[in-house]
């Protein structure tokens, strides 16, 4: 496969009408490999296969092959060294014992590497002043949200559209590629069209300008040449650049985060962020032309591109070797599980924005997939409390879960009993007590309130779980504590002129 940014000249060639023999000759490709990418309907990144090892020969060279094509570049193409003369030198000078094909591969890889190096897009120059319909900004805000009952601050990135000032948002996670990468083509097809360009704060994490270079990721490169999008980055530390994207930012918090909103599916709250975003706009004119936004925002739509045939698929697969229990990291903080049977084996992982995807990396079969978790405090599959916020709000699952499986038995023989609305209840409290008082404190406290009072209540849950996640242990007596002396004076007091003498045995 070529390099993703020859594909997007190719495209945006294609575009632009020119012919494939003319095209074939600017990207210097072939006319089949011209006519291939610009008629391709899917650019999504696929699943890493499986290569060959390379040989293990070759590493004791590999810091002298690196230099030798590096220095290529400021010889004559014609004197530069081939593959076989690549070959032949490390066999000549320095005694390697390797078959050429391994080294013609370790070659090709490495010319790869650095013409990826070599060839970063140099950023394009800001923007005029005034905005053309169909161009869009792209930026970043937060707000704190309310998923299933707990307190999670959000990113919130928003396409503005200064030309109208109209600007959908979405809620996610973080502010990864893979994020942009799922938020945008839902705007884009809300809207029904790709913008004509769009324009990134620089501290968006799909590129970044660094002097007069802009660094983008893989997972962008190839989204853009998908849509066909035109896209530039703004200056470092330059507000004045991006004052309108920011402005819309700041009107979504006041406008439709105040108060915090509360949902279980953050999906189906996207959908409905959508509209809210557009109805903003209704009756409201643009505060520098003075006509109405929805009129504006009609420009806007007419000067979209089409949308390509496919939707592109916004995941970022990576290669992850599992643990001898079949588990591994991502980020550094966050652990899945694969299974047992993958232990100390690699497994291609699907990096979305909502969800992890585990797969066999020969096979390409789904092995399991996990709602992705994010933040720098360390997460578990195979813990309870991350299935529990889930299970409160689809109590239906308790059967099959891991919840279940992880509590004691005399309590699931109890919650097993209750009906749906009572489980959805006790469940709630034991997710509450987890996140307060940690997972174990939680069934403790459980556990005690069912042996103390036959039942769940929250307020015994509490004083329990606070009770053993302090280190107290249960009190226990010798022998069985009459308390029928107390019965007795209460008797007393509702009586009012009985003799104490008879109600006590004195």
């Amino acid at each position: 496969m070529i390099d993703v940014d020859k594909i997007e000249d190719i495209r945006k060639r294609a575009r632009g009408g020119e012919p494939i023999a003319a095209i074939a000759r600017a990207a210097g490709v072939s006319e089949p490999t011209a006519r291939k990418y610009a008629k391709m309907d899917d650019l999504s990144p696929e699943m890493p296969r499986a290569r060959r090892p390379e040989s293990g020969l070759l590493a004791p060279y590999e810091e002298t092959t690196g230099p030798w094509l590096d220095d290529d570049r400021g010889n004559c193409r014609k004197q530069r060294h081939t593959a076989v003369r690549a070959c032949a030198g490390l066999r000549d000078e320095l005694g390697y014992e390797g078959s050429c094909p391994a080294a013609r591969r370790h070659a090709g890889r490495r010319r790869e590497e650095m013409a990826r190096e070599r060839d970063r897009r140099d950023a394009e120059g800001l923007l005029a002043p005034g905005w053309l319909p169909g161009e869009a900004r792209v930026d970043f805000g937060e707000a704190d949200l309310g998923v299933r009952g707990v307190l999670t601050r959000g990113k919130r990135p928003a396409a503005a559209f200064p030309h109208s000032n109209v600007g959908p948002a979405r809620v996610f996670w973080g502010e990864t590629s893979e994020c942009v990468c799922q938020g945008l083509p839902d705007v884009f097809e809300f809207v029904g069209g790709v913008p004509r360009r769009a324009v990134f704060d620089n501290a968006t994490e799909v590129g970044r300008r660094v002097g007069g270079e802009v660094r983008l990721s893989e997972l962008f490169r190839r989204f853009a040449a998908h849509y066909g999008l035109d896209y530039t980055f703004t200056n470092p530390r330059s507000g004045n650049e991006k004052g309108n994207v920011e402005n819309k930012v700041g009107c979504h918090r006041r406008n439709l985060f105040v108060p915090v909103p509360s949902f279980h599916d953050v999906s189906a709250f996207n959908r409905r962020l959508l509209g809210d975003c557009l109805d903003l706009s209704e009756g409201r004119r643009h505060y520098r032309l003075g006509t109405p936004e929805s009129e504006l925002f009609e420009e806007d739509r007419e000067a979209l591109s089409p949308l390509p045939p496919a939707r592109f698929s916004c995941v970022r697969w990576e290669t992850r070797r599992c643990s001898k229990q079949g588990v591994f990291t991502v980020g550094g903080v966050h652990r899945y599980s694969a299974g047992p049977a993958y232990a100390r084996r690699e497994v291609a992982v699907a990096l979305g924005a909502f969800d992890v995807t585990v797969c066999d990396a020969s096979t390409g079969e789904v092995v399991a997939t996990y709602e992705r978790e994010w933040g720098e405090a360390p997460t578990d599959s195979s813990d309870p409390t991350l299935q529990l916020r889930l299970l409160c709000a689809r109590p239906a699952g308790w059967r099959d879960s891991s919840v279940r499986a992880s509590l004691p038995a005399e309590l699931v023989s109890f919650l097993d009993s209750e009906r749906p609305a009572d489980l959805a209840a006790d469940l709630r409290v034991l997710r509450d007590e987890s996140a307060e008082r940690g997972w174990s404190a939680a069934v403790e406290g459980m556990s005690r309130s069912l042996a103390a009072t036959g039942g769940l209540d929250r307020a015994s849950v509490a004083l329990s779980a606070a009770r053993a996640a302090s280190g107290d242990e249960r009190v226990e007596y010798d022998e069985e504590v009459d308390l029928g002396v107390y019965d007795g004076a209460l008797r007393l007091l509702e009586g009012g002129g009985r003799r104490a003498a008879d109600e006590l045995g004195a």
